[in-house]
């Protein structure tokens, strides 16, 4: 008798877990993006490739890193030759480097 109040009682158990189930994959919820509403995307296309940057003058624009001072240092050869002086002011005076590869 015991034994049939048990099997009972999971079996309830069973059914109202189920039908909970089913009831709750019905809801539908609605839920907000906390950035609001972003702009549309603007499309900025990218500038025409140069054919040779000889005699052409290169920017390279700060964006205000406070307290941040830019040295340009030309490399010896090319970029495949090793400039050992150059790596070795780099390691003592500065925090990282940019090194770019011009064709």
């Amino acid at each position: 008798m015991r034994n049939r109040a048990v099997y009972f009682l999971v079996i309830v158990l069973i059914a109202a877990f189920a039908a909970s189930y089913a009831r709750a994959a019905d809801e539908k919820i609605v839920v907000f993006n906390p950035r609001g509403i972003q702009p549309d995307i603007r499309k900025i296309p990218m500038a025409p490739r140069q054919a040779t940057l000889d005699g052409k003058t290169v920017y390279i624009v700060d964006t205000k890193y406070p307290k941040t001072t830019w040295i340009v240092r030309d490399k010896v050869a090319g970029y495949m030759d090793d400039d050992p002086n150059l790596w070795k002011e780099i390691k003592e005076k500065g925090a990282g480097a940019i090194v770019l590869l011009g064709h």
